[in-house]
């Protein structure tokens, strides 16, 4: 009975029609019934893969090998992705590995394909797991990948655990502490959800985020509230004698600042003598602006 369903999964129709999404638990079921393969009918298939380009051998090197893609997508059930999906994606793995695959090196199958279908796993889980990417680099990539394992609990690391883990991994504990960070953070919509209440509201950042500098309204306000300081500022300085206007102007309203000693001495007073004119000058402006 095992040879007849493992005939018709053989076939190329079979084959095609063989897809996770549709019925996981038809599919599981389905891979699970073809036989492992003995190490010298994979080296008879590989070889023939190799040498003549055989189709019919890749087909039947990825189909036996198909369970064990399935084994590998459950060690990542823990990233909320649908497990259907991240077989696919392992499978895309097992063929890549399969075409590349030398039978000459005098290792088994699923130890060269293992890298293959955890890479097409991995950039999919990258791509997929929150709207920002949480790692680009390569040190990115590792602790995004093992940092879950070798945290002992839920709580946040001590500065101990974090050298700790930053070591085994050969990363920066800079790195770690950011990582952590990004795992425990979560995305938010930018809406506001169609059956939010008026208490809960204000937690979206489309309530709070808003941009008003565009808004017509504010761009007049502030445009007419700057002209309006400008007028006060420029009538309260025509108040001032001329020597104070300068020193005010020079020391407050130019760049670079004029220091007090070079006041002083282009108008032939002390420094102390400059400061009095400023502090005076600018009570009265004071007093002129909010008049």
């Amino acid at each position: 009975m095992t040879e007849a369903k493992n005939s018709v999964a053989l076939t190329p129709n079979a084959l095609l029609s063989m897809a996770p999404g549709a019925n996981l638990a038809a599919y599981v079921q389905t891979v699970s019934a073809i036989s492992i393969l003995s190490v010298e009918r994979e080296r008879e298939l590989a070889e023939k893969l190799f040498y003549d380009n055989c189709v019919d051998s890749a087909r039947e090197l990825v189909l036996a090998h198909l369970r064990f893609v399935v084994h590998v997508a459950r060690s990542y059930s823990g990233y909320g992705l649908q497990e259907a999906d991240l077989i696919q994606e392992g499978n895309v793995g097992l063929m890549k590995a399969v075409k590349r695959f030398d039978p000459t090196k005098g290792v088994r199958l699923v130890s060269f394909a293992v890298h293959w279908i955890k890479a097409e796993m991995h950039e999919f889980i990258l791509k997929n797991w929150r709207i920002v990417k949480v790692a680009t680099t390569k040190a990115q990539r590792k602790l995004f990948f093992n940092l879950r394992r070798h945290k002992s609990g839920t709580h946040w690391l001590t500065n101990e655990e974090t050298l700790a883990i930053a070591t085994d991994l050969g990363v920066d504990p800079v790195e770690v502490t950011r990582m952590e960070s990004r795992l425990s953070s979560r995305d938010v919509a930018f809406d506001l959800p169609a059956d939010a209440d008026e208490d809960s509201a204000w937690q979206a950042p489309q309530q709070y985020l808003e941009d008003v500098s565009t808004d017509p309204a504010s761009v007049i306000e502030t445009r007419d509230h700057m002209a309006s300081e400008e007028g006060q500022l420029a009538r309260a300085m025509a108040s001032l004698d001329a020597r104070s206007k300068d020193i005010v102007a020079r020391r407050w309203l130019s760049e670079p600042k004029t220091t007090l000693h070079e006041l002083a001495d282009e108008y032939g007073v002390s420094a102390e003598r400059i400061r009095q004119l400023e502090n005076n000058a600018m009570k009265k402006l004071r007093m002129e602006m909010v008049a």
